[in-house]
């Protein structure tokens, strides 16, 4: 197990980019309602931080590492659909939900699914259920399944995310705690863009959104960095 002080030191640096570019979109804080492709690049710039971060760890790790290169692919999607919200009152809302939606699935296959942990899969299925029962009145059209399946994909993410978390004793990984954290504050971001969007206004919604997304995706890629599945053991748990 690395310790955490080890991984401030080895890692903090290389997230620097990451906070400075977060930075500037917060001290920019271009108007949402003028989306522009600056604009765009500015949302998507503390993203494709996150990619350089991965990156600075080789191309080497990434091939040997299954878990590493499904994350990145998770930031890829997620720049993706970033780059759609920002034009999601010309229609771009279904296209970035579906990106959203493919990296909530990436990265779940990123946590894989040992162990199972059938009991945290329970508690988030109907925590999950009751927040598409409070939506589910509001939803009208096509966003009354799309919503459905989103929700689905990101609690399955959660619950994936979840199942490792060990709080104590000496299997305890500082990885599978950023995991944790970083599922729980992409289900709070996007619950409150869906009660803003469907519900009733959020106060401060943006910086709450934005914030708590940037700070999610920053701790999923902090979870790649010790690997979860050397490419020796995938390739053992796949012949079995």
């Amino acid at each position: 197990m690395v310790s955490p002080v080890t991984v401030v030191k080895s890692e903090g640096p290389k997230l620097v980019p990451f906070f400075k570019a977060t930075c500037v979109y917060f001290v920019l804080w271009l108007p949402s309602s003028s989306p522009s492709w600056f604009s765009a690049l500015i949302k998507c710039l503390p993203i494709f931080c996150l990619w350089l971060f991965l990156l600075a760890h080789g191309f080497r790790f990434l091939l040997a590492h299954p878990s590493a290169s499904l994350i990145f692919a998770g930031l890829v999607f997620s720049a993706v659909g970033d780059a759609f919200l920002i034009w999601q009152d010309s229609g771009y809302f279904e296209h970035g939900l579906l990106m959203f939606a493919v990296a909530h699935i990436l990265y779940a296959l990123a946590f894989g699914m040992r162990p199972l942990a059938l009991r945290t899969g329970l508690v988030i299925g109907v925590l999950s259920g009751l927040c598409y029962a409070l939506l589910y009145p509001r939803l009208s059209g096509a966003f009354t399944y799309l919503v459905g399946v989103y929700v689905t994909l990101i609690s399955f993410m959660g619950w994936r995310a979840m199942a490792g978390l060990r709080l104590g004793g000496a299997a305890w990984r500082w990885t599978e705690l950023a995991a944790g954290v970083g599922a729980l504050l992409f289900i709070l971001s996007d619950l409150t863009i869906a009660l803003n969007k469907f519900c009733f206004p959020v106060p401060y919604s943006r910086a709450l959104i934005m914030s708590t997304y940037y700070a999610a995706q920053m701790f999923i890629a902090l979870s790649a960095v010790e690997s979860r599945e050397p490419v020796e053991d995938y390739r053992l748990s796949k012949a079995a």
